[in-house]
């Protein structure tokens, strides 16, 4: 019986008991809607691709799931037992949250530098881990390799459209602190964070 703890579009999430303790099982469920060898060739790409995002990630020293092993369609990783940040930013007192934020900015701009895009950068994609107090970033079936402007700038602004969602209270603050945190981190943030402000202007002006 699978303890699961997500069902999703594309991938279910269960829990099972491992040699080392509890591991996360992602796994990707068929399409009845796609022709059969479609289907197969798409859910292999995805999970190798995730895999190959999530070690780029871990090599370059950020705080990610280990993948323990990968199959076909499914990755076995460590279990990060913690808060979603999306159930605990509001919550927290102004030098917490303001420490948190600029965490998530070192995180997202060690992930750019390293040729990474998340492609779902939300607070419900980050976990306040139990064990160290590290934010880990979790989830990376959207994402790809570039190191395009454009990519790392929409990649950003996923998390600004995510604060502003769900942690309106508290944005113009996270905000700051994210985005000077990532300047700090990444060379090239400057060209990043101006495209930002392009990307907010086109989106105004629809």
């Amino acid at each position: 019986m699978k303890d699961i703890i997500q069902r999703g579009a594309e991938a279910i999430l269960y829990l099972r008991d491992g040699e080392r303790g509890q591991e996360l099982v992602k796994e990707r469920v068929s399409k009845g809607y796609r022709i059969v060898q479609l289907d197969v060739k798409i859910r292999k790409q995805r999970t190798r691709a995730e895999a190959k995002l999530m070690e780029r990630a871990r090599t370059n020293g950020m705080a990610v799931p280990r993948v323990r092993t990968e199959g076909d369609f499914s990755l076995v990783m460590e279990y990060i037992k913690g808060a979603k940040l999306k159930d605990a930013l509001n919550s927290m007192d102004v030098n917490e949250r303001r420490k948190t934020c600029e965490e998530m900015g070192k995180l997202i701009g060690a992930l750019h530098e390293a040729g990474v895009i998340h492609g779902d950068l939300t607070t419900s994609n980050m976990i306040l881990s139990d064990a160290d107090k590290k934010v880990y970033l979790i989830d990376f079936g959207l994402g790809k390799f570039s190191a395009a402007v454009e990519d790392q700038a929409v990649d950003l602004f996923l998390l600004y459209e995510a604060l502003k969602s769900t942690h309106f209270a508290f944005l113009a603050e996270c905000w700051e602190d994210v985005t000077e945190a990532y300047a700090k981190r990444f060379g090239e943030a400057k060209d990043v964070l101006a495209r930002i402000e392009k990307i907010k202007k086109r989106r105004r002006y629809k």
